[in-house]
């Protein structure tokens, strides 16, 4: 296995796919509002800290259930045309929330998010050339860091690159949805597939898988990894770790 506190010669993040999935690969659903979930959604955030993370990423998808909870940005017209270049805004936080909003759609109301007992984490926003000057404003407004990664569509790579050199990140919990996670996946961005198994399916079909490939994306060959370790854990679940086989 990689060895993450030794990553002086990447110019990325090492990356760690951290998923909670019911016995079906699910990971959203009616399984996740049971009490049994809430047993191994401990056990989720025990082993998430096993990592020492500065960062935790999602898709825009799952900001909006979590954190903005559908709220719309407050958009200013007749703002100022501003560059596509990067903006740090809090260079020395604690943790960060990594946000993967290419067209700027999240309607945030302060630049930090507190979740469960993790520490405050600054918001930054990864967006695209194509977002609205408006919501760069709106950022601004708000002093949320933001960092562009491609021009039209998400650019994973440079995304990760600039983590690591802007703020420091030295290892990110890539958290989901199932498409932002295929994404990385076929770049061959992460590193490590740790997965907390609940004992449990809804038999929704309907519902995200812990990878999906979008429908305009090119088919790729399987990926495959090779397993590193199983263990037990609270709640009749099971912690598995892999790594990507090269």
């Amino acid at each position: 296995m990689s060895n993450r506190n030794d990553l002086g010669g990447t110019s990325r993040p090492y990356i760690v796919c951290h998923m909670l999935t019911a016995v079906d690969g699910k990971i959203t659903g009616p399984f996740m509002k049971t009490p049994e979930a809430r047993i191994i959604n401990e056990e989720y955030e025990r082993t998430n800290e096993t990592y020492h993370p500065q960062a935790w990423m999602c898709g825009r998808v799952t900001m909006d259930d979590y954190f903005t909870l559908g709220h719309k940005p407050e958009l200013e017209e007749n703002v100022s045309v501003y560059p596509r270049t990067d903006y740090v805004a809090n260079p020395n936080a604690e943790m960060y929330i990594v946000s993967v909003d290419p067209s700027g759609r999240l309607g945030w109301t302060q630049n930090y998010v507190d979740y469960l007992s993790r520490p405050r984490a600054h918001i930054i926003e990864v967006l695209t050339g194509k977002v609205s000057d408006a919501y760069i404003a709106y950022l601004r407004k708000y002093g949320i860091s933001y960092i562009f990664a491609g021009e039209d569509s998400l650019n994973c790579a440079l995304a990760a690159e600039k983590l690591k050199s802007l703020f420091g990140i030295k290892v990110l919990m890539l958290s989901g949805g199932g498409f932002l996670n295929w994404s990385f996946l076929q770049e061959g961005l992460i590193d490590e597939l740790s997965i907390v198994m609940a004992p449990l399916t809804d038999g929704e079909t309907n519902t995200v898988t812990l990878f999906e490939k979008a429908d305009y994306l090119p088919p790729k060959a399987p990926v495959a990894f090779s397993l590193e370790s199983v263990e037990p854990v609270n709640g009749d679940g099971v912690w598995l770790r892999y790594t990507v086989k090269k």
